[in-house]
């Protein structure tokens, strides 16, 4: 991977981990039990195209998750908190769709515990603009496109730098800020650009979400099929 900014001093950004482990100790209902938005649009677009495995990267405490699951999906979701991969597997469980819901605890800064061409689709609504570095992002969503099928769909929201919160707090490289705890990585549409490498663009569109309110990208990705070229013996007949 590319080395990462001078600026970047990586102890704030690795210690993440433990404040979100925290935060969903204290508060088992954080984002509330009601799908985001996204996630209802998404789901929208998968049954359109047919895409029933679904990688879901930061599952969080799991309502994006058991949504998807209870609307006919096959869901295996990544978090790195052990508690929160802990409220998914019980929710799961208390929804009836635990044959629907694989949850599994990761740290997405490291390669992807599948083989490739496994999933349908992936989805993930705000995990990329967590503490994780531009080259993180990027070995990332080489990741994606890796375990995608060909075709498959990258659906993925982070907030941009027109959020209020832009510029705010301690500044942590790379247009990542820390506010009230929490480190954003703000993108821009160049951000977006760069990490679309090896992706069709089907769309990025701008939404807000929550009482600041947040300002987010939708980015919806495909992974390019490869052609494979025919050829013919000049002995044919």
């Amino acid at each position: 991977m590319k080395k990462e900014s001078a600026d970047i001093v990586k102890e704030p950004l690795d210690s993440q981990k433990y404040h979100w482990e925290k935060t969903f100790e204290n508060n088992p209902d954080m984002f509330g039990e009601e799908p985001s938005e996204p996630a209802r649009k998404t789901a929208e677009l998968f049954k359109k195209e047919g895409k029933i495995t679904i990688l879901e990267l930061g599952g969080g405490q799991g309502r994006d998750t058991i949504f998807f699951a209870k609307n006919g999906f096959q869901v295996t979701t990544l978090d790195y908190s052990e508690k929160g991969v802990k409220a998914i597997s019980e929710k799961a469980h208390v929804s009836e769709v635990s044959p629907s819901v694989v949850a599994i605890r990761h740290d997405v800064r490291t390669p992807l515990p599948f083989t490739d061409n496994s999933f349908d689709a992936c989805y993930s609504h705000m995990l990329f603009c967590m503490a994780l570095t531009t080259s993180e992002l990027v070995h990332l969503t080489r990741e994606i496109r890796r375990v995608l099928k060909p075709g498959g769909l990258c659906v993925y929201t982070a907030r941009h730098t027109g959020d209020a919160h832009y510029g705010k707090g301690i500044p942590r490289g790379e247009d990542m800020y820390e506010v009230g705890g929490f480190i954003v990585h703000f993108f821009s549409r160049e951000k977006v650009d760069r990490l679309a490498k090896g992706f069709e663009v089907i769309g990025i569109d701008t939404f807000e979400e929550g009482e600041l309110p947040r300002a987010l990208f939708q980015v919806i990705l495909r992974k390019e099929k490869k052609v494979v070229p025919i050829f013919f013996s000049s002995s044919c007949r």
